[in-house]
Order: C-alpha cells, then sequence, then structure tokens
C-alpha cells in the first residue's frame, strides 16, 4: 500500500477519533442544565465543529508550524513511518478513551505520540524538547487552572443576570399601535406604544405573550446555545490544524503542495470530526453531563462561555490548549462554588488519570507502531 494514502487514511481516522471524544466539551452543558437532549445536542455541537475545522485552513497557520516542523530540529531526515507511527498511536488512544467515556484531549495525545516515535525513531536526539515544553507542555498544564479561575470569577456575574433579566422579545406592532392589559379590578395600562404602524418593539417575553404578540425571544437560553456553537467552532479551529499538520510532519517550510490540497486535507478532515462526533460522542458526554456535577441553567451558560472564550482566544494567538482539560476545569469549578461535596471526586479522579496517563500511552502506542511499520516497510 502506498505509504502516502495511508497516512491520509490514518489521519482521517484520528480526525473522527478526535471527534467521538471532543464533541462533548462543547455540547455537555446543554445536556446537563436540561435545555435539550443528548441528540440534538450532538447535531448542534457537529455542525459547529464542522465550521471551525473547515474555517481553520485561513487562520490556522501557526498552529500547522507548531506539529508540522516546530518539533523537530531542522534538518532532521524523517521516514514516512514515523508520521504513520504517530497518528496511529494517538488515535488508538484517544478510540479507547472515547469507548470507555473518558475525556481526553488529542494534544495531549499527539504530543506524547511524538515524544515516543521520536525516541524510538531518533533515540530524542530530533526532537526541539524546550519547544515542546514551552509550546505545548507549558499551556496544556496552565490551562485547566485558568479555566478553573475564570469559570469562578465569571459565574457570579451569569447568575445574577439569570436571576435579574427576563430575556427581550423582538415582535411588531398591530394596527392599532398600542396594546393595552386590563386587571381584573379594570384599570388598564398601555404596554406598547406605537408611532407607526408595523412598528417593531422589544419587550419582555412575559408582556408579549400576555398581549398575543409573537416574535424572536432572545434569553439565556439563547446565550447558551450561541456560547456552545461558539466553544464547538473553537474547538474545530484548534484540533483540525494539529491533526492536519501530521500530513507536513518534518516538513521544513510547513507549507504544502498547492492551495487546492490544502483545502482538501482541512475539509476531509473536518467532515471525519464531524462523523466521529455525530456517531460516537454520546459516551463522553454522558459523563461531562451527568457524571462531574449537576448543573443548572447559569451554571451551564458559565462553563460554555469559559471554554468557548478561552479556546477562542488560544486557538487566535496559536497556543495548542487542550480543550478537554478547559472544558472540564469549568464544570469543576461550577461544582466547587456550590461545595467540595457537589462535586463527583470519583468521576474527575478517573477524569484526572486519564490525562495523566495520555502521554505515556499515547508515546507507548506510537512507539510500538513505530516497530510494527518498521517491519512491513522495509
Amino acid at each position: 500500500m502506498d505509504v502516502s494514502f495511508l497516512t491520509f487514511a490514518l489521519v482521517l481516522a484520528l480526525a473522527y477519533a478526535n471527534g467521538t471524544n471532543d464533541v462533548s466539551k462543547a455540547i455537555a452543558t446543554l445536556v446537563g442544565s436540561g435545555v435539550t437532549t443528548y441528540r440534538t445536542a450532538i447535531l448542534w455541537g457537529t455542525a459547529w465543529t464542522i465550521v471551525g475545522a473547515s474555517v481553520s485552513a485561513l487562520v490556522a497557520g501557526a498552529m500547522v508550524k507548531t506539529f508540522s516542523n516546530g518539533l523537530i530540529r531542522p534538518g532532521t531526515t524523517l521516514q514516512p513511518t514515523v508520521a504513520l507511527a504517530i497518528v496511529t498511536g494517538a488515535m488508538l488512544w484517544v478510540l479507547l478513551a472515547s469507548r470507555t467515556g473518558l475525556p481526553v484531549s488529542t494534544t495531549h495525545a499527539l504530543t506524547g505520540a511524538i515524544v515516543g516515535t521520536g525516541v524510538a525513531a531518533l533515540s530524542g536526539e530530533g526532537l526541539v524538547w524546550p519547544a515542546i515544553g514551552s509550546k505545548i507542555a507549558l499551556p496544556l498544564l496552565l490551562s485547566p487552572l485558568l479555566a478553573l479561575a475564570v469559570s469562578l470569577l465569571v459565574h457570579p456575574a451569569v447568575r445574577l443576570l439569570s436571576a435579574r433579566w427576563e430575556g427581550a422579545c423582538l415582535c411588531v406592532m398591530p394596527d392599532a399601535r398600542a396594546l393595552v392589559a386590563i386587571d381584573a379590578h379594570g384599570s388598564t395600562r398601555t404596554l406598547f406604544q406605537g408611532t407607526s404602524l408595523g412598528q417593531p418593539v422589544i419587550a419582555v417575553p412575559s408582556h408579549c405573550d400576555r398581549t398575543g404578540l409573537q416574535g424572536l425571544v432572545i434569553g439565556l437560553d439563547t446565550i447558551h446555545w450561541v456560547s456552545s456553537g461558539l466553544a464547538s467552532f473553537a474547538r474545530g479551529t484548534n484540533d483540525a490544524p494539529k491533526i492536519v499538520a501530521m500530513l507536513l510532519l518534518g516538513s521544513a517550510t510547513a507549507t504544502w503542495p498547492s492551495t487546492p490540497f490544502q483545502l482538501s486535507a482541512f475539509g476531509a478532515v473536518a467532515l471525519a470530526m464531524g462523523f466521529g462526533s455525530y456517531f460516537g460522542g454520546l459516551r463522553v458526554t454522558e459523563v461531562l453531563a451527568e457524571k462531574v456535577t449537576r448543573m443548572n441553567h447559569a451554571e451551564g451558560l458559565t462553563a460554555n462561555l469559559t471554554t468557548s472564550s478561552l479556546v477562542l482566544t488560544s486557538g487566535w494567538l496559536g497556543l495548542p490548549v487542550s480543550t478537554t482539560h478547559v472544558s472540564s476545569s469549568a464544570i469543576i469549578g461550577i461544582g466547587l462554588l456550590k461545595g467540595v461535596t457537589a462535586v463527583r471526586w470519583a468521576t474527575v479522579r478517573d477524569m484526572v488519570l486519564a490525562w495523566i496517563v495520555t502521554l505515556p500511552a499515547s508515546a507507548l502506542l506510537s512507539a510500538l507502531a513505530y516497530s510494527l511499520f518498521i517491519t512491513l516497510f522495509l
């Protein structure tokens, strides 16, 4: 089998595995806080993931450069089997974690796979260890703490907003130009007064319902849906470039053979992430939605706002943070606001252990895969 074709197929398999595990990070709060059902939430997250992954082709050059040649010493000659082993090791670990319902980081898995294969193929001498530490390890270590802190700081404002704001409804005035409410004692009160026929008005949704008006309602539900979509979009822009970069691994310039090839690669990875999200994303979503802590509407919104803002910012800066670590830490932070006993620590323990094991596990799997591919292709 042609090595290039096999590499591309395994990259798509890694993208599928990423979808099965990572779609949950942006949509679990929708389900956990009772906004919608699992299937609807997964469909919503899948759509925005595909959009974000596709757009990343235009904005994620720094991320592609970091993962394709920023961790390998210049001038190092890499055999085609190196990329095969890295992708295989990361893909196998993420699929295994998804199967068992554990939220893990594809970024973490790729890092471990690069290190494991680098040690097996180059005795570790071809790796740029300072770059691995500063560009990958440090952001991965700091992002959970930052997410925890942001969720603790943001939630009081979100809780206050949810308690005081009823939302807004954009309606169109009827021909009478005014709507009047009459109470049980016969007293009247003008609710809306228009200056022209058909004038749009913005009012509290309960007032619109009381007077029979219908229109576009914007409330906390709307903001929650938008924040979830943004988080899914952000994770698509953050994860797709790391996966696509495996096609350029070891390249001296990290440049594409042609623009159509670049767009085709990103498009194929985006679709593979979407398939994985839709068909395999339920298990991990159930864990984050139900088995870490109970969430109400405001708490779920806080966790999503934290995730979307941090992942979008890091993606814009070219920092490979883990959506898994950010989202999970934000949800844990929400639980801590209600007290230590509100968090299901057995689930958190399993999640943290999975985070810790990801690096050595993916490194070992990739090293074994490298030995296998060397045997097959030599």
